[in-house]
């Protein structure tokens, strides 16, 4: 299975010009975590650039009484963003995300154009539909057994 086909494909955007007030707001508004930033000006518009947290608003910005008034999320993302591919495998993926401590990881299609979000609760998801998919095979082979060997 690939990271495209749990990603979340709605994905809410931000450009690297507007304030961290607004990214706040928007974050608040769409009820999200995290935005991704883009270069809306460029001729892709939907390639991201990095990622701003209200985790990241709150350690960065709020906790240093940064002025915010001036910084715009350009001015707080990571100078490089990880990614992922649609087509990457989950775990392989999970490894990256562990290696690199990030807990969302924005998904590009073949041109590195924006696609989709992947979370650690898309992750965690999976996982649990697929351990309990293993969870209904064992209980079927117990089942079969019991049906096949009656109690002597």
């Amino acid at each position: 299975m690939s990271v495209g086909e749990i990603c979340n494909r709605e994905v809410v955007v931000i450009d690297r010009k507007a304030s961290v007030y607004e990214a706040a707001r928007t974050m608040r508004n769409q009820h999200v975590g995290s935005l991704v930033i883009v270069d809306e000006g460029s001729s892709t518009p939907r390639r991201p650039v990095g990622i701003v947290t209200d985790r990241d608003l709150v350690v960065e910005i709020m906790a240093k009484e940064v002025p915010e008034e001036a910084l715009t999320t350009g001015d707080i993302i990571a100078p490089e963003l990880l990614t992922a591919r649609e087509a990457d495998g989950i775990w392989e993926t999970i490894m990256r995300m562990r290696a690199m401590g990030v807990r969302r990881l924005p998904v590009v299609d073949p041109g590195g154009n924006l696609c989709g979000m992947l979370t650690m609760d898309d992750l965690l998801k999976f996982i649990t539909d697929e351990l309990s998919d293993i969870v209904r095979l064992i209980r079927r082979e117990q089942n079969r057994e019991k049906e096949s060997r009656p109690p002597s």
